[in-house]
């Protein structure tokens, strides 16, 4: 359970960097869902919702993109190195494998 608690605080901190709100509501919501579920005793519903925070950690990591306002009518993405992928070349015919 640490672990888990520990990998989305850590996630957090890399996603949200720089933007204070939002690095200080993603640490309240953790450890509110963390600290409403600390009393569970069932090993089913604790894989359960270790399973759901795994899952939050990688959506976290995988589809959050900062963006930062420049002027009333623009947006500025910042992604992140691990979110950005190697373009692959369109192909008119695909070719068989």
């Amino acid at each position: 359970v640490l672990k888990v608690f520990k990998l989305l605080h850590r996630t957090r901190q890399e996603v949200f960097k720089n933007d204070i709100r939002a690095l200080e509501a993603a640490r309240l919501k953790i450890n509110e869902e963390f600290r409403n579920n600390r009393d569970e005793t069932s090993e089913e519903k604790i894989n359960e919702l270790l399973k759901i925070a795994s899952d939050v950690e990688v959506i976290l990591r995988t589809s959050v993109i900062q963006a930062v306002h420049t002027d009333s009518d623009k947006i500025v993405l910042i992604p992140r190195k691990d979110l950005l992928q190697d373009n692959t070349p369109y192909l008119d015919k695909p070719t068989k494998k």
